[in-house]
């Protein structure tokens, strides 16, 4: 699944350079715009959520939150192909609808569960503790 995680992310950078989108700035712009829709806080904050420093977030998340990353991109894609955005404030307003389409997801995933999804568990740990 990460790995599909990866491939999601990888196709969505593409569009973003097909729709003008080419500074690392304005990339890391826009991946704040869809998480920000669909988790509630900046990649940035999410981070510090999760205690990671250097980390790679996606590699740290828990299934859902991957689960929902990737309907969150792969969303944004999707409004992308057909909106054809061409400025970045339109790239924007896009990242921001395909964050949303998760943030629903999200929401309506805690409603039935009782409980967050955000977590500040960390996979990778999780995973290493197991081990030991």
């Amino acid at each position: 699944m990460r790995l599909k995680s990866i491939e999601i992310c990888k196709i969505l950078t593409d569009e973003w350079m097909t729709r003008g989108v080419k500074t690392n700035d304005q990339f890391a712009v826009l991946t704040d715009e869809i998480s920000l829709a669909w988790a509630g806080m900046k990649t940035k904050d999410y981070k510090k959520y999760k205690d990671l420093k250097k980390e790679n977030l996606r590699d740290n998340m828990t299934n859902l939150e991957l689960v929902l990353n990737m309907l969150a991109e792969a969303s944004t894609t999707e409004i992308s192909q057909a909106k054809q955005p061409k400025t970045f404030p339109e790239n924007k307003k896009v990242a921001r609808q395909g964050g949303a389409v998760a943030g629903k997801a999200r929401k309506a995933i805690e409603i039935k569960s009782g409980r967050s999804v955000i977590s500040p568990e960390n996979h990778l740990k999780r995973i290493q503790n197991k081990r030991d």
